[in-house]
């Protein structure tokens, strides 16, 4: 039997506030969600930890999931610069690094089973772990969560997205605040 995990760092209730802010935040309801992973500067969800299979019985791999739009839109601005490809690259060719991202791989993996189990995406994480870059929101989705050190490719897509945004600055359009003023 694996060792247990530390609790996730940053991981809190969600709301019933924080299920609207997450709507407005992906223009969607958000499904399975179980909490939120790690929140913004104004306590907005950035990332949100859902279980591995939703309510209608369909499994859901991405059980970090990232919502706070500055960083969404950060990191699919990295992803346009080509980023996936070139990180696959050097995966490819670094034993160390491979190394790194598997255990963040398995690391994912044994977060996603804490809630549970759906066996059709048995060992299968998210983000192309852990043979390739696919997906910089899941991997930024995991780093947020877990804190430095857990996922190679999560904390450098967020040391190059500092230059635009950054989990300790606020600069959502609708914050908790602003939502619950909205609603009176």
């Amino acid at each position: 039997m694996p060792t247990p995990l530390e609790p996730l760092p940053f991981e809190s209730e969600a709301t019933e506030g924080d299920l609207a802010l997450m709507a407005r935040q992906l223009g969607r309801t958000m499904r399975g969600v179980h909490s939120i992973a790690r929140r913004c500067a104004c306590g907005a969800p950035a990332v949100v930890r859902t279980t591995p299979r939703l309510p209608d019985g369909s499994p859901f791999p991405t059980s970090l999931y990232l919502t706070l739009p500055s960083m969404v839109e950060a990191c699919s601005r990295l992803e346009a610069r080509g980023l996936l490809a070139e990180w696959t690259a050097e995966l490819e060719g670094s034993e160390e690094l491979k190394e790194r991202y598997a255990r963040a791989h398995e690391r994912y993996l044994e977060r996603r089973a804490e809630l549970g189990n759906a066996e059709e995406i048995e060992g299968i994480s998210a983000g192309g772990m852990p043979s390739r870059v696919k997906c910089l929101h899941a991997v930024v989705g995991q780093a947020l969560a877990e804190g430095p050190g857990v996922n190679p490719f999560g904390d450098r897509a967020l040391e190059m997205a500092s230059v635009e945004t950054t989990i300790d600055r606020c600069r959502c359009e609708v914050t908790p605040a602003t939502l619950e003023e909205a609603e009176k």
